[in-house]
């Protein structure tokens, strides 16, 4: 089976964005790519995540043409293959609709840096603007607002991660729900203080180290 290393990933992080409660149902989507191949492995559109095999996720290429899998591509496809093509050290793409993550997104707020570990996303998580699902101008606008960051808000949607591999950028939609949940609950009391520029500057360099151990990858 082609890619059946990228599409059993993508079935078990799929499945994992299900059972931690970043999507309900079928709900949001996946992506990774196999950089010697030129290809991505999506999830496809509409298949329960609990009973979703390799075999049905989608190969494409990276203009969107079908090269294996029986089934059709995730609506969303077209801004996974935006950010692919965009910036070519991302290798992989999650879309949540997170309840805290999105809750946000329904507010149309962006999510500060209320908490260091908003840093796997970057110093700041923007929003981007409303578009209909699985349209070009919602690509455009995700690709536009995301800038070099790891993630971005989608207005009235819900989130999407990126990262230079599926744990990363898995990892990267966790902790930006974990912040969003945090950033709600101190407003709901009161006007949380949120880190400056600098201090976020010194977490990012602190990140690029943190979790290596000697001989291994931090991916």
């Amino acid at each position: 089976m082609l890619l059946l290393d990228e599409r059993r990933k993508v079935v078990d992080y799929a499945q994992k964005m299900l059972s931690t409660g970043l999507v309900k149902g079928t709900g949001g989507n996946i992506s990774l790519t196999n950089e010697d191949k030129s290809l991505v492995a999506i999830t496809p559109s509409g298949v329960a995540y609990e009973t979703m095999r390799p075999e049905d996720v989608v190969v494409l290429d990276l203009d969107g043409n079908h090269v294996d899998g029986d089934l059709l591509p995730s609506s969303e496809l077209g801004f996974h293959l935006a950010l692919l093509r965009q910036r070519m050290e991302i290798k992989a793409v999650v879309h949540t609709h997170s309840d805290y993550s999105t809750a946000l997104a329904c507010l149309r707020w962006e999510l500060p840096a209320v908490h260091y570990l908003i840093g796997s996303a970057g110093f700041k998580v923007p929003l981007a603007p409303y578009a209909t699902f699985g349209t070009p101008e919602l690509a455009e606008g995700i690709c536009e607002t995301i800038g070099d960051g790891n993630a971005v808000l989608l207005a009235n949607h819900g989130l999407v991660a990126v990262g230079v591999s599926l744990s990363k950028a898995f990892s990267t939609a966790e902790m930006v729900e974990y912040v969003a949940k945090l950033y709600l609950i101190t407003r709901s009391v009161g006007s949380p203080v949120v880190l400056n520029r600098g201090e976020m500057q010194d977490v990012l360099e602190k990140f690029t180290t943190y979790g290596v151990q000697p001989g291994k990858s931090k991916n």
